[in-house]
């Protein structure tokens, strides 16, 4: 006789990965908008949170132990994506705003305490993917200690590319057009990089992750296998960088992907998931480079969790 097991040879549970730390953040209440991007300063232990919403601080600053620390609001209009840059000159916060008024369209940095620093991309208005600064609705950015800066443009607007630049804003590369072929993006929306030079780009639309040279943009594979039930909304490595985090925000789960050695991209594998509860739809993720931490911003569920690997 046939054992029921013989019919599922996955019969036996994963040993999860991740475990939620209920104590994050001390006091949820301090989330009164849509939680849309979070962003973790490992050097100084901070964690940024992007969050949208009339007469509601855009910015909320806490500690990694889940204490509230700080808000600013000034000229941020719609944030989206948020990243934490650490140099040996001091910390800065970038955030792309997708707002279509007077400061949307924009890329800017800012000091830690909300402090405009630099815009890029001209506020208020939508680009053009013939100028290369010019932005619709840029969706995350990536900024290497060197100072080059990764943007994936945009969140649906008329853009849909990848563009590298240097330190001191000028292009060095620019990939992508509006499509499903090769190098093309529909929504590319999250952008990270790995230990060994490339770019990953969650090429949301299409339901793939796409990967490309960090030195001359060149493409070098893609996954999809992994997304035929919803597309990649986050991409983020682990602190070791043996797997990729990927949110899937209509199936509400974090997938967690084997990442490859140097070489061939070759094909997706998931190795775990983080089931989240219904409707938290997670939008974008971060990943504490020191302890490991993840944190999920979720804008179903207008919070920020935090997981702690096991």
């Amino acid at each position: 006789v046939l054992k029921a097991f013989d019919y599922f040879p996955s019969w036996k549970e994963q040993q999860p990965m991740y475990k939620l730390d209920i104590g994050w953040p001390k006091i949820p209440e301090y989330f009164t908008g849509q939680t849309f991007c979070v962003a973790v300063d490992s050097f100084h232990g901070l964690v940024y949170v992007g969050q949208r919403g009339d007469n509601v601080p855009k910015v909320l600053v806490f500690s990694e132990e889940g204490y509230f620390l700080y808000s600013w609001n000034d000229t941020v209009e719609m944030p989206h994506g948020i990243f934490v840059l650490n140099t040996a000159t001091g910390s800065s916060v970038w955030i792309t705003d997708v707002g279509t008024g007077k400061y949307g369209h924009t890329v800017k940095q800012y000091s830690p305490s909300g402090k405009l620093l630099q815009v890029l991309g001209t506020p208020g208005n939508a680009g053009s993917s013939l100028i290369p600064l010019q932005f619709d609705q840029p969706a995350e950015i990536f900024v290497e200690e060197s100072g080059d800066i990764y943007v994936v443009d945009g969140d649906g607007g008329m853009n849909n590319r990848l563009l590298k630049l240097s330190n001191d804003y000028k292009e060095i590369w620019l990939t992508g057009t509006n499509g499903t072929g090769i190098g093309q993006f529909k929504i590319p929306h999250s952008v990270t990089l790995d230990a060994f030079g490339r770019v990953w780009v969650a090429d949301r639309d299409n339901k793939r992750i796409q990967v490309f040279d960090k030195v001359t943009g060149e493409w070098l594979g893609s996954w999809s296998s992994c997304f035929s039930e919803d597309g990649p909304y986050s991409v983020r490595f682990t602190a070791n960088y043996k797997y990729l985090i990927v949110a899937q925000l209509n199936l509400n789960r974090l997938a967690i992907l084997a990442a490859p050695p140097v070489g061939s991209i070759g094909d997706c594998v998931i190795v775990n998931t983080v089931q989240l509860a219904d409707e938290s739809k997670p939008h974008l993720v971060d990943v504490d480079m020191k302890s490991g931490a993840v944190y999920v911003a979720e804008i179903g569920a207008q919070q920020v969790q935090k997981y702690i690997p096991i």
